[in-house]
């Protein structure tokens, strides 16, 4: 069935058929300044009233609410990932109902295959030869696997300082990796000149409505996967894509008719990258100068999509915080022993910001929460080892073993 759904301008509300423009709102992107969100950031809106005369709510995969067919998706398995109860974790925050979705078991090892795939599909359907984006890392490496399932080329733009592990994906699946010494901010702006001159869809998060699509397809599996909408959703967030996307899931939940509830969304961000914290709590957009943060994933000085998640945030009666680099190193480390889930530093900010809140008395133990996890630790070794304290070698001798009681 050919998807049911417009575009709507989520700056002036202007609608557009689907296949009438690719990324932003014509009108409203002409009032781009320079160091702001995007304007014009287009929502993708479903004609609820025709699905539900075909919805079968035993679609578990919820295909009425895919922009892109299925026939035109990549091979490779993106998402379906596990969801499951954190019973010591949550002992020792005195919560009684807390989950954990582990998106860093995609095949890249992040949540942000599931933009890739959509987009990569939306390529395949149009006709592109190949896919560019700019990336911090996690979108870069996303990218370069699910275009590589595709045979399509991805040019991927990313800041000189990635993780290495990121940009040894990046390479390895073939994709055409061009560092840039500057900011992911810089590495953005070069990558749409590049397709403005050369070509080629453009994936860039927000720029790109259907990166959204993508990963609103968590807030699917979280539903399917946990019998109910949780009372709260914890996201580490940069741009602010996740967290709407989170957001834009659950209310398309409820205009298919499967819910009438909405989660808590808490959005988590490093000290030194909260534009969008900032945004919610004064009102007012202020970039930040020198986003410099061991969580490399959710590092940007201008979110793309501030706006939008600001939104997110409001209609869900959510909340933000500010972590710090220290609290988000003790946070990955505890996630992982007491989880065994080896999460990102990014990652990892999420557990950071909830323990805080539980700390401060800002959310309700007893409430049903799901803390988001959205990439792997192995994406960035380096800045895991510098809390760990590695043991001296001991004799291959028996006598040895004493030293261990």
């Amino acid at each position: 069935m050919e998807p049911l759904f417009t575009y709507k301008c989520t700056t002036c509300g202007k609608s557009f058929e689907k296949d009438e423009v690719l990324y932003l709102c014509p009108e409203c992107s002409r009032n781009q300044e320079p160091g702001r969100p995007l304007e014009g950031v287009l929502e993708a809106i479903f004609d609820f009233r025709k699905l539900t005369m075909k919805f079968d709510p035993a679609d578990t995969d919820l295909e009425c609410l895919m922009p892109i067919e299925k026939k035109y998706r990549p091979v490779l398995p993106v998402g379906h990932t596990p969801l499951f109860k954190a019973g010591r974790l949550a002992d020792s925050l005195g919560m009684k109902d807390l989950w954990i979705k582990n998106d860093g078991q995609n095949p890249s090892g992040s949540l942000k295959d599931r933009a890739s795939f959509m987009v990569t599909a939306q390529a395949l359907k149009l006709g592109y030869d190949r896919v560019v984006t700019a990336s911090t890392g996690n979108a870069a490496s996303s990218l370069a696997a699910v275009c590589a399932s595709a045979g399509l080329s991805a040019i991927i733009f990313v800041p000189a300082s990635a993780p290495r592990a990121k940009l040894v994906q990046v390479m390895i699946h073939g994709a055409r990796l061009v560092p840039v010494n500057g900011t992911y901010d810089q590495a953005f702006s070069l990558s749409m000149e590049y397709t403005e001159k050369f070509k080629g869809l453009n994936r860039n998060t927000a720029f790109n409505p259907l990166t959204i699509e993508g990963k609103k397809t968590v807030a699917f599996e979280i539903f399917r996967q946990l019998g109910k909408v949780p009372d709260a959703i914890v996201v580490p967030v940069g741009d602010g894509v996740i967290l709407a996307a989170v957001h834009k899931g659950f209310k398309d939940l409820t205009g298919i008719g499967l819910t009438d509830k909405l989660p808590r969304l808490i959005a988590v961000q490093a000290e030194s990258s909260a534009a969008v914290h900032h945004l919610f709590t004064t009102g007012e957009f202020k970039a930040s100068p020198n986003p410099s943060t061991v969580a490399d994933s959710i590092s940007v000085s201008v979110p793309s999509n501030a706006w939008w998640a600001k939104r997110a945030l409001e209609e869900s009666k959510g909340l933000s915080i500010m972590v710090s680099d220290r609290q988000i190193l003790r946070a990955q480390a505890e996630l992982a022993s007491m989880t065994g889930v080896f999460a990102e530093p990014a990652a990892s900010a999420g557990l950071a910001g909830l323990k805080e809140l539980i700390f401060n008395g800002k959310l309700d133990p007893a409430s049903s929460l799901v803390l988001l996890v959205t990439g792997h630790g192995l994406k960035d070794v380096d800045t895991a080892e510098q809390g760990l304290d590695f043991p001296d070698p001991v004799e291959p001798e028996t006598k040895s073993l004493e030293a261990l009681i």
